[in-house]
C-alpha cells in the first residue's frame, strides 16, 4: 500500500513502516528514545519493533495502565515525571504504540514536554489506524467527560502495520469497525456498500478498506485542519456517541462501552434524528439500524439514563455560543453540520432505537 502524506505526517503502511522507521532515526540527531506502552502492547507489540529497530541509541519503555479510565491528566504528570528521571530531552524521540488512549495521550505527553518533542505514532487497533492515525489530534479526557484537553499536534511519522489487529479480539476490532462504517455514511455509496456484507471480505481487502479509510480521513483534515467546518463531520453519531460513552463510563452501574460500541449507538440516534429533521430516507435509517445490529449488540438504554445522556450533550466539542450542535445526513455522502436537535427528537430517537 502507498504511503499517505497528511499536512506535516507521513502515514507508512507495513513493509515500508520499519524502512522508514530506521531511516528517519538514522537521518535525524535524536538524543534517545522513549516508547510508550500499555501492558497489552508491551507483551504483544513491542517485541515486533524492537526486532525491526535498527539504532544504536539508548531505548527507554514506559509503560502505563491500559484503558480509557487511565487517559487522564495524572497518566501524562506520571509519564512526564518518569521522562524527567530518565534525562529527556528536546532532542529525544517519543514512539507510542498501542490503541487510540496511548497515540492521543502520548502526543499530548510529547507535545508539552520540554514544549514539545518529536513522536511517532504506531497505532496497533483498527480504531486507532483508522481514526487517531489522522488529524493531529491530542488530549486526554476530564473525569468521565471525552478529550476535553488537548492540541493538534501532528506526528513526524505514523505507521500502520495490519499484522498487529492479529493481536486484537474480536469487540476491538468491531469497535474500529465503526468508524470505517461512519466513514461510508458521511463519504458515499461507493465506500459505504462495501460494508453491506463483511462475510465476503478477505484481509486483503480489509488492508484495502483500512487505507482507503485513512485517505478519507486526510482528505477531509487537510481542508479543515481546526474543525471549522467540513472536519465537524467526522463526529457523525459523535454528539450523542460520545455523551453515551462518557455516561457508562461514570455510571457504578454499567458496563464500559467500547468507543465504536458507543458510536454505533449514536449513528443510529443520529440516522433517525435525520430522518425527522432534514429529509433522510426513513428507510435507509431503518437499514442502517438493521445492519449495525446484525454487527453489534444492542446496549440497554433505561427511560432513567435519558436525562442524564441529554446534560452530558453540553461538553461536546462542536458546541458554541451555548447551542449543542450536531451533524446530521441529508443523504448518505450528504452530511449536514451544525444542526439544532430539540429534546424531545432526542428522546424519541432513544425510543426507536430501543424498538
Amino acid at each position: 500500500m502507498d504511503s499517505i502524506k497528511a499536512n506535516n505526517s507521513i502515514i507508512h503502511f507495513n513493509n515500508n513502516c520499519y524502512t522508514s522507521l530506521n531511516q528517519h532515526i538514522e537521518k535525524n540527531n535524536f538524543s534517545k528514545i522513549f516508547i510508550l506502552v500499555d501492558e497489552n502492547t508491551h507483551q504483544y507489540c513491542l517485541p515486533i519493533l524492537l526486532e525491526k529497530l535498527e539504532t544504536k541509541l539508548t531505548i527507554e519503555i514506559i509503560e502505563i495502565e491500559s484503558g480509557e479510565i487511565n487517559k487522564t491528566i495524572d497518566t501524562c504528570v506520571g509519564v512526564w515525571n518518569t521522562l524527567s528521571e530518565l534525562d529527556a530531552d528536546r532532542k529525544s524521540l517519543m514512539i507510542n504504540i498501542g490503541g487510540g488512549v496511548i497515540t492521543d495521550l502520548g502526543g499530548f505527553v510529547a507535545c508539552t514536554f520540554k514544549r514539545g518533542i518529536a513522536y511517532i505514532n504506531v497505532p496497533t487497533t483498527l480504531l486507532s489506524m483508522v481514526d487517531a492515525s489522522v488529524g493531529g489530534k491530542t488530549g486526554v479526557d476530564l473525569g468521565h467527560l471525552k478529550n476535553q484537553i488537548g492540541v493538534i499536534s501532528n506526528p513526524d511519522l505514523v505507521l500502520i502495520d495490519t499484522h498487529f489487529l492479529n493481536t486484537l479480539p474480536q469487540n476491538q476490532m468491531k469497535s474500529g469497525l465503526a468508524e470505517m462504517l461512519k466513514h461510508g455514511l458521511i463519504t458515499g455509496e461507493n465506500y459505504w456498500n462495501k460494508f453491506q456484507d463483511l462475510s465476503k471480505l478477505s484481509l486483503d481487502d480489509l488492508d484495502e478498506l483500512i487505507h482507503e479509510s485513512v485517505v478519507i480521513k486526510k482528505n477531509v483534515v487537510e481542508e479543515d485542519p481546526f474543525e471549522n467546518g467540513l472536519r465537524k463531520t467526522l463526529n457523525y453519531g459523535h454528539t450523542l456517541g460520545h455523551a453515551i460513552e462518557s455516561y457508562f463510563l461514570s455510571h457504578p452501574n454499567k458496563k464500559t462501552l467500547l468507543h465504536g460500541e458507543a458510536i454505533i449507538v449514536g449513528m443510529i440516534l443520529a440516522s433517525y434524528i435525520s430522518s425527522e429533521l432534514v429529509g433522510f430516507s426513513k428507510k435507509t435509517t431503518d437499514k442502517i439500524k438493521q445492519l449495525f445490529l446484525s454487527y453489534y449488540n444492542k446496549v440497554t438504554i433505561e427511560e432513567s439514563d435519558y436525562p442524564a445522556i441529554i446534560e452530558l450533550l453540553k461538553y461536546d466539542k462542536k458546541n458554541n455560543h451555548g447551542n449543542i450542535n450536531f451533524v446530521l445526513l441529508e443523504d448518505i455522502g450528504k452530511p449536514k453540520i451544525d444542526c439544532l436537535v430539540d429534546n424531545k427528537l432526542i428522546i424519541e430517537s432513544f425510543i426507536y432505537y430501543a424498538s
